[in-house]
């Protein structure tokens, strides 16, 4: 089983930037796609971006030019770089991995963290 702890998150004015990181533990030999999600209060959860192992990246729309995902395979890590933070930026951000394989031999996908919330408000 993948444990995923997201941390970074915080109050922000404006304009400004936060980073924020997730660390996925257990017994992992290698995940496949780590990305961030992002609820706002009384919408969906929506992707903010993604990238795989190889890495290949995605981005929504809102936030291209302004967000950077990467990650560290060697520490089963993944970091969104958001700057020129905006208040609709404001929402609780998830991490996510999917397709893990474990030493075991076995497979997982579709794991989430607990979310760190995001606010940007002057």
């Amino acid at each position: 089983q993948v444990q995923l702890v997201e941390s970074g998150g915080g109050l922000v004015q404006p304009g400004g930037s936060l980073r924020l990181s997730c660390a996925a533990s257990g017994s992992i030999f290698m995940i496949y796609t780590m990305g961030w999600y992002r609820q706002a209060p009384g919408k969906q959860r929506e992707l903010v971006a993604n990238i795989t192992r190889i890495p290949t990246t995605h981005y929504a729309d809102s936030v291209k030019g302004r967000f950077t995902i990467s990650r560290d395979n060697a520490k089963n890590t993944v970091y969104l770089q958001m700057n020129s933070l905006k208040p609709e930026d404001t929402a609780v951000y998830y991490c996510s991995a999917d397709r893990v394989w474990y030493y075991s031999g076995t497979y997982g996908y579709d794991y989430w963290g607990q979310g760190t919330q995001v606010t940007v408000s002057s």
